[in-house]
């Protein structure tokens, strides 16, 4: 019983090592080409799913346009998760986690603007979406040497 236990905790150890190196050689290139796929789904998402807001929005519309940024929300949301499994580059790190708990702010701000619109409350849901704006601006520099493409995160594209 106790060979069983040692050497299960040596296989635990040794993938637990594996893992760290893994997450050690990631490069920055590596992380581009890991993430711009997540990034591009949500974003072809947003443009289905949000395309027509503003207009919604301008003709009163507020219900239908609610419910869209709650399913650009939970879009960001599964996309953010996405996004934090993937292993960074340690040189990157601190930037990347900082970006990370912005990316997911978007989520939560894209779902409090939709339950405002719901609720009928445009003028508060314009508000967040300004907040929206902002918060997406300071993702933005966190990564702007990353070059990325899709990753750059443009709400003002679709509110």
């Amino acid at each position: 019983m106790k060979t069983k236990t040692l050497i299960l905790t040596a296989l635990t150890a040794f993938i637990a090592l594996v893992s760290l190196a893994a997450a050690a050689e990631q490069t920055r290139e590596g992380y581009v080409e890991a993430v711009e796929p997540i990034c591009k789904t949500n974003t072809e998402a947003n443009e289905k799913i949000l395309g027509g807001v503003r207009q919604e929005v301008k003709a009163g519309k507020l219900k239908p346009a609610g419910a869209a940024f709650l399913k650009a929300a939970a879009a960001l949301k599964k996309a953010s998760a996405q996004l934090a499994a993937v292993p960074q580059p340690a040189a990157d790190a601190a930037k990347l986690t900082k970006w990370l708990s912005y990316v997911k702010e978007e989520g939560k701000l894209f779902e409090k603007a939709g339950k405002a619109l719901k609720a009928g409350q445009k003028t508060k849901a314009q508000t967040i979406v300004v907040e929206l704006t902002h918060n997406a601006n300071l993702a933005n520099e966190q990564v702007f040497a990353f070059d990325f493409h899709y990753c750059q995160f443009e709400p003002s594209k679709f509110t």
